[in-house]
């Protein structure tokens, strides 16, 4: 485990992920603490890959509950195998005490995650996407990590999993969940962190284009779109562009200006940078 915050920052940067240092000293916090991390953002900043690098700093596997609305304990936690329990009953004629053991609970990620030897890193993705009553269920966990189930009672973790949370502000959280969690905010990448993650993940990138890419993505960022394009997106151009052999911004404007479907993801932001507004862009950023 990292000593320091400067030990975390520069364990994940070896396994590909550039953190600045306040989100390296909450996630250093969290381990030594013992504590959930809620990491609340934009979309697209990079929150869910934390918890992969996280993962991989730890070299332990990672779980993950993706939330939405509806999310209930059945799919988040536990549920009962009904149709084997069935079989056991006509087949053996299995008692209902012995129907309601582990052998017939089919375990969901929170449940898997306190179940496991080695401390997973447990991953609740878009915890705001979940209904308000969804968080009840997560307040035994986070507290105390453990969960009663009615039929069986009280399991405990037998590893404390390292859990993080995130959300996009889809709505506000309780003020429970919020005091269970310690807290970091992701926002946007400044020019000179964006420029490592470019480095880090296409290091097959020239220099010059690498500049050009994060000016731009950075400018239209600036400009009045529905959904910004995030980290991914920029990579995901960024890749595109070299291989398309596109080594400067200035050399073909018709298939640069093609090439924004991989930045621009709704037809009101296509719109928004139309060809005039990319030559101002790469005016200033070239």
């Amino acid at each position: 485990m990292s000593r320091t915050y400067t030990d975390m920052k520069m364990a994940l940067g070896q396994v590909g992920y550039v953190a600045d240092d306040s989100l390296a000293m909450a996630l250093h916090l969290a381990l030594a603490l013992g504590r959930p991390l809620l990491l609340e953002g934009p979309a697209g900043v990079g929150k869910t890959e934390v918890a992969k690098a996280m993962a991989a700093h730890l070299q332990t596997r990672l779980i993950r509950l993706q939330c939405y609305e509806g999310l209930d304990a059945s799919h988040a936690i536990y549920e009962w195998n009904y149709q084997r329990q069935l079989l056991a009953i006509r087949s053996e004629g299995t008692g209902e005490e012995a129907l309601f053991s582990d052998k017939y609970l089919l375990k969901r990620p929170l449940l898997e995650a306190i179940s496991q030897d080695t401390p997973p890193v447990l991953l609740i993705d878009e915890i705001d996407r979940a209904d308000e009553e969804f968080e009840a269920y997560l307040l035994e966990i986070l507290s105390d990590f453990q969960i009663t189930i009615p039929e069986i009672g009280t399991i405990t973790a037998h590893s404390r999993p390292v859990v993080i949370l995130t959300a996009n502000g889809t709505r506000d959280l309780s003020d429970a969940l919020r005091r269970r969690c310690l807290y970091s905010y992701v926002d946007y990448p400044d020019r000179d962190t964006e420029l490592a993650i470019l480095r880090a993940r296409g290091p097959q990138i020239e220099p010059r284009l690498a500049r050009q890419i994060i000016g731009t993505v950075q400018a239209l960022r600036r400009e009045e779109l529905e959904k910004k394009p995030g980290i991914a997106e920029m990579l995901d151009w960024a890749a595109a562009l070299a291989g398309l052999g596109i080594n400067d911004l200035t050399e073909d404007r018709v298939a640069l200006q093609a090439t924004l479907v991989c930045l621009l993801k709704t037809a009101a932001d296509r719109d928004a940078a139309p060809p005039e507004v990319l030559d101002r862009i790469i005016g200033k950023v070239a």
